[in-house]
């Protein structure tokens, strides 16, 4: 506003200073639809829900868990199109069966099979697939699955852009289990497996060609063994998730709003790699916003905090397990932070891509 210019009669000067309220509203798919954050909520809410809309699909779990003659089963899908292809500590085959692996132990279930569908571009090299197929078996192989069925397509050049993967698996799910995203209590305390962001700051490092002292990898692994390790220590876990795309900020923004609670935790107990804070800090991103590939955070009441967190830290995917905040009454589908100088921070949903192609 200039200084000279005078004010429009009944109009506050200052309206003209205000931010807008951010977009929401959009006619075509943008790369936030696919950030794990408010646009893919909105995604969801307004296009796949009305047209599937059914009891199983409504929990909103990473899985769905079903029933089959007295048999319970838990179910996922899973797509990677995660660029690069090759990135340091894994590629998009293990990716891709460690995600759908995660998916299906987070709920409590064992993993038993997968199957795998390859979108091909023409022209991409035979021997990369070859490298890409072997790290599936061996993935695999580490976890107790099988590999039993799939696909193949293959589109013009040009038409996608080297190698996308779906997979879907199927688990077995012990009668005993109920651990659903809707399951968090008041009272439960939130434990986090290990450091946050290695997955999303080794994509970045590649493609940003960062350099450090230590290098970024990826922390890709199957979770299927902390999981069984967790739950012989203690049952009283009420809920799980894998943060993957969107965080640990995305994951425990779900969990509240499926739950119906709010949450609290400490920014000096979240632990992160000095390397990949200082990478965030070069681009301008938030650790919490950033996607993790092996790593869990569990909801557990009480008197499991101790065993359980013993289980973990015992275990080698959880060597470095903090117990990271609680679960509240008060302000319920909200999460706060209590920051390293003293204050309180709300951690929201992201309205964009931060990360886009990250898995």
């Amino acid at each position: 506003m200039h200084p000279d210019k005078p004010a429009t009669p009944g109009i506050n000067p200052f309206h003209a200073m205000t931010c807008p309220l951010p977009i929401t509203d959009y006619d075509t798919v943008l790369l936030g639809h696919g950030s794990g954050g408010r646009l893919s909520g909105r995604l969801l809410h307004d296009v796949f829900l009305p047209a599937f809309d059914n009891p199983l699909l409504a929990s909103l779990d990473d899985q769905a868990v079903l029933d089959v003659e007295g048999t319970r089963l838990a179910f996922t899908t899973d797509a990677f199109v995660v660029d690069p292809l090759f990135f340091p500590g894994g590629n998009i085959g293990h990716l891709a069966v460690n995600g759908t692996i995660n998916d299906l132990c987070v709920s409590g279930a064992h993993p038993l099979y997968i199957s795998a569908a390859f979108i091909l571009e023409e022209g991409f090299h035979l021997d990369d697939l070859r490298q890409i197929v072997l790290s599936m078996r061996q993935a695999a192989d580490a976890a107790g699955v099988h590999v039993v069925t799939g696909d193949t397509k293959v589109v013009n050049k040009g038409c996608a852009d080297k190698l996308f993967i779906t997979t879907s698996g199927v688990g077995m799910l012990p009668g005993e289990r109920h651990i659903r995203a809707s399951n968090a209590q008041p009272g439960d305390q939130i434990l986090l497996s290990g450091t946050l962001g290695d997955h999303g700051m080794a994509i970045m490092s590649c493609r940003e060609n960062l350099e450090f002292e230590t290098s970024l990898e990826s922390d890709t692994a199957a979770l299927n063994g902390l999981v069984e390790a967790m739950l012989e220590a203690h049952p009283s876990i009420h809920c799980m998730r894998d943060p993957t795309r969107g965080g640990l900020a995305s994951t425990l923004n779900e969990i509240a709003t499926h739950s119906n609670v709010g949450m609290v935790i400490d920014e000096n107990r979240l632990p992160i790699h000095p390397e990949v804070k200082g990478a965030c800090e070069i681009l301008g991103l938030d650790p919490l916003y950033v996607a993790n590939e092996g790593k869990l955070v569990a909801f557990v009441a009480p008197e499991a905090v101790a065993p359980v967190l013993d289980a973990m830290c015992a275990h080698p995917l959880g060597q470095n397990a903090q117990h990271i905040g609680e679960v509240v009454g008060e302000q319920p589908g909200m999460v706060r932070m209590r920051t390293a100088v003293g204050g309180t921070r709300i951690v929201d949903l992201l309205m964009g891509e931060q990360l886009p192609r990250i898995c």
